[in-house]
């Protein structure tokens, strides 16, 4: 086993992260006017989870403030992509739910990203990609599990 070096840990979210930064903006790229990714994140998360979710619960797991997910939500249900309903377990709160509309625009959006994702497998070896995530799943299983309630 190779002895601990923090610096490692810094190297490897550097890299993860301007990951994330190109991604996004090829995400943000096929998204409908008025979307970027946080909007798109919520409504995968939503399918992903399933829906039903309160705010503060998805809050939590994006580790943003609620009321930055209340914004965000807000956008999302102008669209017509969520809808708030109330929390049946408890009247002060409210549960999200996703519409037709936006299982329709996460599909959409999956679907525009083909081309994109056909010409990264054309220029990269899909099978490096596949040795590297079970790495990467047992780290975000390892920190999710280590972060604050």
């Amino acid at each position: 086993m190779a002895e601990p070096n923090p610096a490692v840990f810094f190297e490897v979210f550097t890299e993860i992260g301007i990951i994330e930064q190109l991604s996004r903006a090829l995400l943000e790229a096929q998204l409908p006017a008025g979307l970027i990714a946080p909007h798109f994140t919520v409504l995968n998360h939503l399918t992903r989870v399933a829906d039903g979710r309160t705010p503060m619960e998805m809050a939590r797991a994006f580790q943003i403030p609620k009321t930055s997910m209340t914004h965000t939500l807000k956008v999302l249900e102008a669209q017509g992509l969520v809808e708030t309903r109330a929390n049946p377990e408890d009247g002060r709160s409210k549960r999200v739910w996703l519409t037709d509309e936006g299982r329709d625009v996460r599909a959409q959006t999956i679907a525009s990203l083909a081309p994109v994702m056909a010409e990264l497998a054309a220029g990269f070896d899909i099978e490096r990609l596949l040795e590297i995530k079970p790495v990467l799943t047992d780290l975000r299983v390892f920190m999710d599990a280590a972060r604050d309630p």
